[in-house]
């Protein structure tokens, strides 16, 4: 597994199985997991309160525990690319744009028709709302 979006998504789904299962995350990779996908899904989870109440802010009439949780981690870790590109391990980090069309391209290939719509709004909004990058 050596494309960035391969990684991600690994990062996703380990978020999402810590997430359903409150396994601790050393549990959950991969043996061959990639450094890239375990610090992505490490800094997510050290971080998921914050991205929790950013979520919250902008999922109008939905509470954070009301989400998918597989649209949720697909979020997070979206949200961990956008807001904190300094905790990820990449020799030139995603921009924020690109983080919420791999976002999106997760959610159509794995959630329900509505989910890719509903990322990118929450995603789109949280990033408009947000300080510049650095």
């Amino acid at each position: 597994m050596s494309r960035r979006s391969d990684q991600r998504r690994e990062a996703v789904f380990t978020v999402y199985q810590h997430d359903l299962t409150g396994r601790p995350l050393h549990d959950l990779f991969d043996q061959d997991a990639a450094m890239f996908t375990r610090s992505l899904a490490h800094a997510t989870t050290d971080l998921q309160d914050e991205f929790d109440v950013l979520i919250g802010k902008h999922a109008k009439g939905w509470s954070v525990e009301r989400i998918n949780p597989l649209e949720r981690s697909i979020m997070r870790v979206a949200l961990l690319e956008m807001l904190h590109p300094e905790m990820v391990p990449a020799d030139s980090p995603i921009p924020a744009e690109g983080a919420i069309s791999e976002a999106v391209d997760t959610a159509k290939k794995f959630c329900d028709a509505e989910a890719p719509g509903f990322v990118n709004g929450i995603l789109s909004a949280i990033l408009k709302d947000a300080p510049p990058r650095s």
